[in-house]
């Protein structure tokens, strides 16, 4: 494994760092660029992977630092790095190299100079060989293997060794039962014979992430690891050796040392995916691809712990037979490898994979299983068939859109796809293209339907034929069968048609003026149904203007008024009237027909004056007004006109000229230079240019009115021309005169009234208030002679001045005042003892009535006169008609109603 130098069984590292300084005092020689050794002596492994660090080559630049750029002869399986590091650039194999040396250059960037060493590889056969085992820890072994520091002379002269040994890794087997710490191998220096050196590594696995995996005896520089190595955690751990003195200074430069853990078969192979999906058509020929299922194994795939190999362990069904497919072992590819996949035999395979490491040793292999279903998908290997080879079906004549017939199929194919959905086609039978096969989405049917309207009287059958195929074509290899193929029976049912009229619409020309009674032409109609012994009768439908008849047997139509073509009725000199046909079969059948007739003018329209007013200023510049004239009639019976004013009355020549301005125009002026406002109403004889002419006389009503600087009417006669004339504005004030003359009648009509119904009012007092008292009737007084009254006292004195006359009123106690006072009736001045009662009468009617008065009974006051009250102040019963004082005693012989007047008036100082 590793080669001996001069027979001291030790392995060597033979690269020389450079010149040092060998003691106190001692020059350094002067340095030497090159490599340290002429030729390199390197162990590999038979396998070496991507990446990995192989050896290095020591080159001493003497300060010339990155201007030396190395080169390797080989750069597709080596690289080499600028500290002198070899890397596999590939995965090698010792059987891929050349047996040459490698070449290795170092070039001077600056000066062109150049050096060149060699390398010899050599391959060990057996990984296991390379570690040895470490027998009792304390006690330096002599059998394991070491590792020496390249040796460095301490005289003035650098003497150069002839070879340098490369350290190969160091492979140590994962999973390892120890026991811990176990000794790999151990690290020396040549000068640890003359004084006391400490040894220490450093790097991945001793003093950084994970730490405490390797440690050394600083003593005897024996290398152990102290527990068991993961592959799949880390492949291989780069270390770096150090040999110092007791004073902590360095004596070697530190040698790289590469430990590879070596793979153990310690992981089943896993299925990306437990449950694989395939599919693969029905039909398919023998390897056809269908799927790959993959697996993965932590293992390492350069080993046999991780090469993977596939296979099927067992097929569900088994048909047609248990081997429908094969899988390769290698890649995980599952094809077929048999033919007769039927998806309607067999829509689905499941498969159960076994994948084994260790390329498949069934000893010592690691397994596991996942399944594979195999879809197997449609294909069209079937074509539909028809369940009847004849179908029957029957439609009404003249019935469009009318399902006919359903045609139903079978097919084995894959329901709702296009493999199974059937399209139907009629092959024979239907020339004019009158039915049409549809197909029913959810059912798969073929529904015959009508789509042209079909005549009885012209075909009573029809055979049709029709082909089923699907959406996509059928498989090579398959045919249609004759079930493909049916016949449908239609029979046409004869139903009762419409009569028609032909032409329809129809027309006629004729002029107008047509008398009563003329025949204009026969409209009759068609019977469809000739099969059918039926009568036609006709009506009128529609005749706007009533001037049309029909016979109802013939048709024939003729006038009942003068057609005239200026009628409103009258379109563009057509008119339109409409019939119907009725016929007798059952259900009767009807149909209608238009009459159109084109009516020609003649000259039976008189021409009229236009615009039939206008107006004119009193002083007119310029004092023209253009007029034309309106004729019903068409050219060449309407214009040119001729226009001129009539003779009479005999002013209308004198202030009026008309001038021809042209065949439908004229002027209309002033031969005075002023005329009186007012409106003037002018004939004017108008005459056609009709074969024979017509004239007729128009009036142009004028309305000649003030203007103002503009030139237009003033608002007065705006008024005026907006059609009120002099009579009609005198009758107005004529109504409005004996309006206001009914309503002052009704007035004093009011007042006489009123005053009729007053009277003066009761004197009566507060305290003999007939609402707070108990009367007592019964009471008979002095005798007959207490009802001798004198009632003249209680009456109107005629003697009153007016001024000092009010009205008397009756007030509420309650009343607010929001309303102008009440008018209630005055008190008659008939001096009759009864008008005291019905002037309270009418006194409680008028507060029924009175619209201020509350929803409730309160009390009257009939002594509140109010303002301008007829009667006077009750002062007035002082004074007679003498204008002497008046003796009131004789009241105490009026009764005890009087008492309290007698006290009041009489002779008595109380």
């Amino acid at each position: 494994m590793y080669s001996l130098h001069e027979g001291s069984g030790l392995f060597l590292l033979a690269v020389l760092a450079g010149l040092q300084i060998a003691g106190e005092g001692r020059v350094t020689p002067p340095c030497r660029p090159g490599f340290s050794e002429d030729v390199y002596k390197v162990v590999m492994p038979d396998i070496s992977e991507k990446g990995h660090p192989l050896f290095t080559v020591r080159f001493a630049d003497c300060g010339r630092g990155g201007l030396v750029r190395f080169e390797c002869s080989n750069p597709s399986d080596f690289r080499i790095e600028s500290d002198g590091v070899v890397y596999a650039a590939r995965s090698i194999e010792h059987s891929t190299l050349h047996a040459s040396p490698l070449l290795i250059k170092a070039s001077d960037t600056t000066t062109q100079q150049q050096w060149v060493t060699q390398v010899m590889l050599t391959y060990s056969s057996d990984y296991s060989q390379q570690v040895q085992q470490v027998a009792a820890p304390p006690v330096m072994s002599t059998d394991l293997q070491e590792i020496v520091f390249p040796s460095r002379n301490t005289d003035s002269q650098l003497k150069r060794m002839k070879r340098d040994w490369v350290i190969p890794p160091i492979n140590v087997p994962e999973n390892s039962r120890g026991p811990f710490p176990q000794e790999l191998v151990r690290i020396r220096s040549d000068n640890d014979k003359n004084r006391l050196l400490r040894y220490s590594v450093t790097g991945p696995g001793a003093d950084q992430p994970p730490t405490s995996v390797f440690i050394i005896d600083p003593i005897s520089g024996e290398l152990s690891v102290k527990k068991p190595l993961d592959r799949e955690h880390i492949s291989n751990f780069h270390l770096r050796a150090h040999a110092v003195d007791l004073n902590g200074n360095q004596v070697e430069n530190p040698i790289d040392i590469v430990i590879n853990v070596i793979d153990m078969n310690d992981n089943r192979p896993e299925f990306t995916h437990q449950i694989w999906n395939g599919s693969v058509p029905e039909g398919s020929k023998p390897g056809t691809f269908v799927m790959t299922v993959t697996s993965v194994d932590k293992d390492d795939p350069k080993t046999a712990n991780g090469m993977l190999r596939y296979k099927i362990l067992s097929q569900n069904p088994e048909s047609p037979t248990s081997n429908m497919f094969t899988i390769n072992n290698k890649t995980g590819g599952i094809i077929t490898v048999a033919a007769g996949l039927d998806r309607e035999k067999v829509p689905q395979y499941t498969l159960i994979i076994q994948a084994t490491d260790m390329e498949g040793n069934p000893m010592y292999g690691l397994s596991n299983t996942a399944t594979a279903v195999i879809r197997v998908t449609d294909v069209n290997d079937n074509a539909p068939e028809f369940t009847a080879e004849t179908f029957f079906g029957e439609v009404p004549e003249n019935r469009v859109n009318v399902i006919v017939a359903n045609l139903t199929v079978t097919d084995k194919d894959q329901p709702n796809t296009p493999a199974w959905n059937a399209v139907y086609k009629i092959t024979g039978g239907d020339p004019t293209g009158r039915f049409s096969v549809p197909t029913d989405p959810t059912t798969n049917e073929g529904l015959v339907t009508v789509v042209k309207p079909i005549d009885y009287e012209t075909s009573r059958t029809y055979v049709l034929t029709v082909e089923a195929k699907n959406e996509v074509s059928l498989a090579r290899g398959i045919h249609s069968p004759r079930q493909s193929t049916a016949t449908v029976s239609i029979r046409v049912i004869d139903v009762n048609e419409s009569p028609y009229f032909e032409p329809n619409p129809k027309h006629i020309k004729l002029e107008e003026g047509m008398m009563p009674e003329s025949t204009l032409t026969t409209f009759t109609a068609q019977d469809p149904d000739r099969f059918m012994q039926q009568s036609i009768r006709y009506s009128k439908l529609s005749d706007p203007a009533n001037w049309l008849r029909i016979d109802p047997n013939t048709g024939r139509i003729t006038t009942i008024a003068i057609l005239d073509r200026e009628s409103p009725y009258v379109k563009n000199s057509w008119y339109n009237a409409t019939f119907l046909a009725s016929d007798s079969g059952i259900p009767p059948a009807s149909g209608t027909g238009t009459l159109q007739i084109n009516l020609l003018d003649i000259n039976d329209n008189a021409p009229k004056v236009f615009p039939q007013e206008t107006e004119i200023c009193e002083k007119p510049e310029p004092n023209a007004i253009n007029i034309t004239a309106l004729d019903g009639d068409l050219n060449p019976n309407a214009g040119p006109f001729a226009f001129e004013l009539a003779h009479q009355p005999s002013d209308v020549r004198r202030n009026w000229t008309i001038t021809r301005v042209s065949g439908d125009y004229a002027q209309m002026s002033l031969k005075i230079g002023f005329l009186e406002s007012g409106i003037y109403d002018i004939p004017v004889i108008i005459t056609d240019s009709g074969n024979l002419p017509m004239s007729n006389t128009s009036y142009l009503r004028i309305k000649v009115c003030q203007c103002d600087f503009n030139g237009d009417c003033t608002d007065q006669q705006h008024i005026m021309a907006a059609g009120l004339g002099t009579g009609a504005i005198i009758s107005i004030l004529l109504c409005i005169i004996i309006l206001l003359i009914l309503v002052l009648m009704f007035v004093v009509w009011m007042k006489r009234r009123d005053k009729e119904r007053q009277a003066k009012q009761l004197l009566i007092d507060p305290e003999d208030d007939v609402r707070d008292n108990i009367l007592k009737y019964d009471e008979e007084g002095g005798g007959e002679e207490d009802q001798d009254y004198d009632l003249s006292q209680l009456q109107q004195p005629d003697t009153l001045e007016p001024d000092a006359i009010k009205p008397v009123g009756i007030r509420r106690l309650d009343e607010r005042p929001l309303h102008p006072e009440p008018q209630y009736p005055m008190r008659s001045a008939a001096p009759h003892p009864g008008d005291i009662g019905d002037f309270i009468n009418e006194g409680l009617k008028a507060a029924d009535n009175d619209p201020t008065a509350p929803p409730y009974d309160s009390l009257l006051v009939f002594d509140y006169e109010g303002s301008g009250s007829t009667a006077g102040s009750l002062s007035s019963l002082n004074s007679s008609s003498s204008g002497g004082d008046q003796d009131y005693d004789y009241l105490n012989d009026w009764g005890p109603r009087f008492r309290k007047l007698a006290d009041m008036y009489g002779g008595n100082d109380d």
